[in-house]
């Protein structure tokens, strides 16, 4: 029996869902378990290995453009489509999808929602016609809700369920304009019956999408997301530093608004302000793509009028070895996101290190610290709220080393990809498939 994993490629942006797929791929694999990756889209921008080989991208992004905007494309000759399709174009592609919005491709995202009836039915077609050749099919894995139109077509090419993993879509669907916003919602709601069980990273987020899309909560399975913790388990026990010894705050996610870089960056400020913690630092990593730089600079101005741009370090697309190490030089961590989060893989990436966390009381974050005892809530989510949070910490330096070390154990027991892949298992046992018991690992 082989398992199918659908997840569409970021180009040369670091994408959170790229991540976890290609975990859970490699963890089921390490299990026993017969599992394809297929790229859709574009490439995948990763900082682990690859678990995509030699499957062709479908989908790509330059055909998946012209056929919704140029009708006589969808009937383009095949060797006009797979130039386009070429790495070097999709490359190119890349590049352009960096500057793209939400707001930007709202008829785009429909017409992907209406799968077999969508302007992209050819592409459709070509996936579940290179499908059809893979041996044994027992499930296919949709790595968000956008891919949702695809489901009726997998179904009845392949007669294997399809799951559907819900991943933080929210925000990208209200972020559309007002028309597009209302189908797309509609259009999924439509589409609910298409996908066989739904996976949410968190039951917050599982209540919160059965409510917009009227889903049955018994049809949602709860698998928190999961890391390799390897090189993370290298990683020396985390000592309290004495006090007086310099302190340093991080942010390690996209570094734009959504995710409250902003937030963290005048709380910085805050605490700097009065020579009230004269040896604070921070450490800002993550994303940074094309356009999120004009908001990059514009914090640093403000830092740099501050005076203060010398205590500030910034690591922009690292490698997963820079990763660790970056989570493991700082002293406490904050990811304020204004969005509606179902999860967020930083919080267990840093907890891996045994960094602490301090994240405003929204979406997921409550969720997984109770879980974890490795941080500690605020409200509302304001700069001065956060600032007020992180200043009892800074002077307890034990309390930090406490808390992390809490949430390291935590993660290493509950939170690596071994176990999100085993809970994936047995969500998929609930559907009645036979999967052979996991190999050790």
């Amino acid at each position: 029996m082989t398992l199918i994993q659908l997840t569409p490629g970021a180009g040369g942006m670091y994408c959170g869902n790229c991540f976890r797929d290609n975990a859970l791929v490699a963890a089921l694999r390490r299990l026993g378990h017969d599992t394809v990756m297929v790229p859709l889209y574009l490439p995948m921008t990763l900082d682990e290995s690859p678990t995509v080989e030699s499957t062709p991208t479908f989908f790509g992004g330059i055909n998946v453009y012209l056929d919704q905007h140029l009708a006589w494309y969808r009937h383009a000759p095949g060797w006009l489509r797979r130039m386009a399709d070429s790495p070097a174009l999709l490359r190119w592609a890349a590049g352009k999808a960096a500057k793209t919005r939400a707001s930007d491709v709202g008829e785009l995202t429909v017409s992907m929602l209406l799968g077999e009836r969508g302007n992209q039915a050819r592409d459709l077609e070509e996936l579940t016609g290179w499908l059809q050749h893979v041996p044994s099919p027992g499930a296919v894995f949709l790595s968000n809700a956008l891919l949702a139109g695809f489901a009726r077509r997998l179904r009845e090419t392949l007669g294997c369920p399809v799951v559907c993993f819900l991943q933080s879509e929210e925000t990208f669907l209200d972020s559309m304009e007002d028309r597009w916003r209302t189908r797309a919602w509609q259009t999924l709601r439509d589409r609910v019956g298409d996908v066989d069980l739904w996976v949410s990273p968190s039951q917050y987020f599982a209540d919160r999408m059965a409510s917009r899309l009227g889903l049955d909560p018994a049809r949602i399975r709860i698998v928190p997301n999961g890391i390799l913790l390897e090189g993370y388990d290298a990683l020396p026990e985390r000592r309290a530093k004495k006090p007086g010894d310099p302190i340093t705050l991080g942010y390690f996610a996209r570094m734009c608004a959504d995710k409250g870089l902003d937030l963290v960056v005048d709380a910085f400020l805050v605490l700097r302000s009065g020579g009230r913690h004269p040896n604070l630092r921070l450490r800002i990593g993550g994303g940074c793509g094309p356009g999120d730089e004009g908001f990059v600079a514009e914090l640093r101005q403000r830092l740099v009028s501050a005076g203060l741009e010398s205590a500030v370090s910034l690591h922009p697309n690292v490698s997963r070895e820079e990763k660790i190490a970056f989570y493991a030089a700082c002293d406490v961590l904050s990811v304020p996101s204004r969005m509606s989060e179902s999860f967020g893989l930083y919080l267990v990436e840093s907890l891996a290190a045994g960094t602490p966390l301090v994240q405003p009381d929204v979406s997921a974050f409550g969720e997984v610290l109770a879980d974890t005892a490795g941080g500690m809530l605020y409200g509302p989510n304001t700069s001065d709220a956060l600032a007020t949070a992180l200043e009892p910490l800074l002077t307890d330096p034990a309390r930090l080393a406490s808390l992390g070390a809490a949430g390291r154990a935590a993660v290493q027991s509950r939170y690596s990809d071994t176990a999100m892949a085993r809970r994936t298992v047995t969500a998929l046992r609930s559907l009645g498939l036979n999967l052979p018991e996991p190999a050790s690992g």
